[in-house]
């Protein structure tokens, strides 16, 4: 495999096709690629199916759009900006998007699973509980458990015996989505990744993936990455597509470069809890601006700048951050 091939963002999500399988980087509101949610948008994406760890404004936000078929992760929401996802909750409770809900730890398995090339995973987490009823099998009781699509496992999950020490597992499939969209802070020109403060399950999500968009803050030379391997996450055999694209996680962040907006996302929280409120907003924030550098310009310099972190200390020092 040659190298990654450097794409801008437009070029590089016209890649994904309606109905396919997707995953992302981060954790809830740090290091989502939050340019591409709106360029999927923009580009009138429909169909896709969503398997991740845990959800976040990332989306929320496609679910609301009316991207979204199918979505298999814990939870989602704005953590202390918005407890929950507004527009998931809507379009769920309307039947537009079917949920397979599986535990934090099942998620994290599933994707580990595709990562190292295996079928499942064995763990014990959730025995026991209603996590794990028949009735919450909404792929099976849908049909779409068929096998004529090969991203959906056959089963949902399967209990065992163990051989070893007579007692139960379960057993959860892997996920290998069609795609694993990822935002890191530095990339080498050649592919390595590098990823700064918590990784969270991305080296999971990234080598369970058949093909990853890597959307970087800043794209050096694979000799200066190189210099320090033991900081870097993923080989550059296993990334297809780079886009350089400063502030592609905003609104949420990117730790040592800019800090989550929380203000923005409390407003997206607010103002789409209804589909009225949604499309206003996407007219607003997606439709009305022809990229993301528009979308950043209407964002606004001065905005941008307060959440720059400080070079020195690793975080913004012009945030206020609690009441005192």
């Amino acid at each position: 495999m040659g190298k990654p091939t450097r794409l801008s963002l437009t070029e590089a999500i016209s890649l994904i096709k309606d109905g396919d399988m997707l995953t992302f980087s981060g954790f809830t509101i740090w290091r989502r690629p939050m340019a591409a949610i709106y360029e999927m948008i923009r580009q009138g994406k429909k169909n896709l199916h969503l398997v991740e760890v845990n959800g976040g404004t990332h989306d929320d936000m496609l679910v609301g759009a009316g991207c979204v078929n199918i979505w298999e992760s814990c939870w989602v929401g704005h953590e202390l900006y918005g407890k929950i996802g507004g527009n998931f909750s809507r379009k769920l409770q309307s039947g537009e998007v079917i949920c397979e809900d599986y535990s934090h730890v099942h998620m994290l398995y599933r994707l580990a699973a595709g990562s190292m090339g295996l079928p499942y995973l064995p763990t014990y987490a959730s025995m026991g509980t209603d996590m794990l009823n028949p009735e919450y099998d909404h792929l099976g009781k849908l049909g779409l458990r068929d096998g004529s699509n090969p991203k959906i496992p056959k089963k949902k999950y399967e209990i065992v015996e163990d051989p070893f020490y007579d007692s139960q597992l379960l057993h959860i499939p892997a996920a290998n989505p069609d795609w694993c969209i990822a935002c890191v802070q530095t990339v080498g020109d050649e592919g390595t990744v590098r990823v700064e403060g918590q990784v969270y399950s991305d080296e999971e999500a990234i080598k369970a993936a058949d093909q990853v968009i890597i959307l970087a803050e800043q794209v050096v030379t694979e000799e200066y990455v190189r210099r320090e391997p033991t900081r870097n996450l993923i080989a550059p055999h296993q990334i297809n597509y780079i886009v350089e694209l400063p502030w592609a996680s905003y609104p949420t962040g990117s730790f040592g470069f800019y800090e989550p907006d929380g203000a923005f996302i409390k407003n997206f929280y607010e103002k789409t809890r209804t589909q009225e409120g949604m499309d206003v907003w996407l007219n607003e924030w997606v439709f009305g601006v022809k990229d993301f550098d528009e979308f950043l310009t209407k964002v606004g310099v001065l905005q941008l700048e307060k959440l720059r972190a400080n070079p020195v200390f690793g975080y913004s020092t012009k945030v206020k951050r609690g009441s005192r």
